[in-house]
């Protein structure tokens, strides 16, 4: 049976219950499933174009919340280096890939109410997939949230709480109002079915390039939650089979903010003492500006188990490299650029990276 499970000591939850952490600890769950038969590529034909498509290896199925997510264009860049189009979702970003699974979660268990954070876009997705789940949603931002997103937000209908200060501050608010009772806490970060949807990514990129994988997988990184559903995923395939190695995990972080880039190159297994003490630095990468995120632990360990390494980049890298993407007809958000302002350059291995959201979420850099 499929239970949450803490990573750190081994506490069990049922997930029909509205726990949004393990009550020993406070850390984040993950998720006690398992694959039920491995994925046949030859049964793909004919499937739901959209991440439902890969039935075996979710942890959910027939969706009621589904607004088509999923299935993004991989189009190359260079000789070597690969988008993915993770910007074309119906929200526009990428979290419509966890969103679906935490609404589809929340509408059985019907709770009296859905809470969420975020820096923008996660809320965008929790609003959107709630709205289509029938379900009422507030979502908390930090203050210079990009009003676009807050735009957003409110159309889909959701309850808009704007938080004085950081991302940090917004995450302690909303942890403290899903405490109440009857709260559903979509938290892209503390639940598990968000890491078992961005993991599809991973599964789209298996399936367009012919049952493999590039080299490298490189990914902006704050809460962590689309690197650890693609280690999730390359850890799945490569036991089901279906690859023979697993890529090297890339993590991304802006210069300006980079707690985990930080413990990585210091050896450590855990973010640095003082690390996300005072207010963060201010970076055009909004999305992934997080001082502590929880799941550090579980982050610097699948890129090192992976081979991987972290890198980071200037400010000035992240407004040439929105630019440069325009100019190859692709208007991303300033967060979404950070990898191709990475690896851009990349001539040696093959590396996919994600465009994973819109430049109309955020306007041009400036």
């Amino acid at each position: 049976m499929t239970t949450y499970l803490c990573p750190q000591d081994g506490t069990r939850a049922d997930t029909t219950s509205l726990t949004w952490r393990c009550p020993e600890c406070g850390g984040p769950w993950d998720l006690d499933f398992r694959i039920s038969e491995p994925l046949s590529p030859n049964s793909l034909a004919g499937r739901v174009n959209s991440l439902w498509r890969y039935e075996e290896v979710l942890p959910l199925s027939a969706p009621a919340t589904t607004l088509g997510e999923g299935r993004t264009p991989l189009v190359p860049l260079t000789d070597t280096v690969s988008a993915k189009l993770d910007f074309l979702m119906p929200t526009l970003s990428f979290k419509d890939r966890g969103a679906v699974m935490l609404a589809e979660l929340a509408r059985r268990l019907n709770p009296d109410r859905v809470v969420a954070d975020s820096s923008g876009n996660a809320g965008t997705a929790v609003a959107a997939y709630c709205a289509r789940a029938g379900l009422p949603c507030t979502v908390y931002v930090p203050e210079g949230t990009s009003p676009k997103k807050t735009e957003q937000i409110r159309a889909h209908g959701a309850q808009l709480h704007i938080v004085p200060g950081d991302r940090e501050a917004t995450a302690l608010a909303a942890r403290s109002a899903a405490d109440a009772p009857g709260t559903f806490y979509a938290s892209h970060v503390f639940n598990p079915y968000f890491l078992h949807g961005t993991k599809t990514y991973v599964y789209e990129m298996w399936e367009d390039l012919g049952g493999q994988l590039p080299d490298a997988i490189a990914v902006p990184v704050g809460n962590g939650t689309l690197l650890l559903g693609a280690a999730l995923a390359t850890r799945e395939l490569l036991a089901q089979g279906l690859i023979e190695r697993r890529p090297a995990l890339i993590a991304v972080q802006a210069e300006a903010v980079a707690p985990l880039a930080a413990a990585f190159r210091a050896g450590a297994d855990d973010l640095l003492d003082g690390a996300g003490d005072g207010p963060a630095a201010p970076t055009l990468a909004e999305g992934i500006a997080i001082p502590r995120p929880p799941r550090a632990r579980q982050i610097l360990a699948a890129v090192r188990a992976s081979g991987g390494t972290f890198l980071t980049v200037p400010e000035d890298r992240i407004r040439s490299a929105q630019l440069d993407l325009a100019a190859r007809g692709l208007y991303v958000e300033t967060t979404g650029v950070a990898c191709w302002a990475a690896v851009g350059d990349w001539t040696d291995r093959s590396v996919v990276v994600p465009l994973c959201g819109a430049g109309l979420k955020t306007g041009p850099a400036s």
